[in-house]
């Protein structure tokens, strides 16, 4: 039903950029948490940004504050984590999520997140 499709993974030195793309597909957009997470080989899968679709509010993992910006394209159901200043600590398989939004603020955990992608691949080489 609900699709979450990532991609803009890839190699990049210390110091760096990317920009993750998340298309959502199979369900209403608006009105929904969505959150970008990550993991690293033998580390837990955490939480990096959250937004809520069609709306304003944003949150952010304490490592990536003033590095990483999440943001959404309404028309496109499309939501980005554009990467900056890439650190090699950074490099982890990056997950595209959502859950439906009740209310409060979407930094919630991982088991609340009900949908997920498939994950691309970042690399930082220092």
């Amino acid at each position: 039903q609900v699709q979450l499709v990532e991609s803009g993974g890839g190699s990049v030195q210390a110091g760096g950029s990317l920009r993750l793309s998340c298309a959502v597909s199979g369900s209403t957009y608006t009105g929904n948490c969505m959150g970008w997470f990550r993991q690293a080989p033998g580390k837990e899968r955490e939480r990096v940004a959250t937004i809520l679709s069609g709306g304003s509010s944003t949150s952010y993992a304490d490592s990536v504050k003033g590095r990483f910006t999440i943001s959404q394209d309404n028309g496109k159901k499309t939501v980005y984590l554009q990467m900056n200043s890439l650190k090699p600590e950074d490099t982890a398989m990056y997950y595209c999520a959502a859950k439906v939004y009740y209310g409060g603020t979407c930094r919630r955990g991982v088991s609340e997140y009900k949908y997920w992608g498939q994950g691309t691949q970042v690399t930082v080489s220092s």
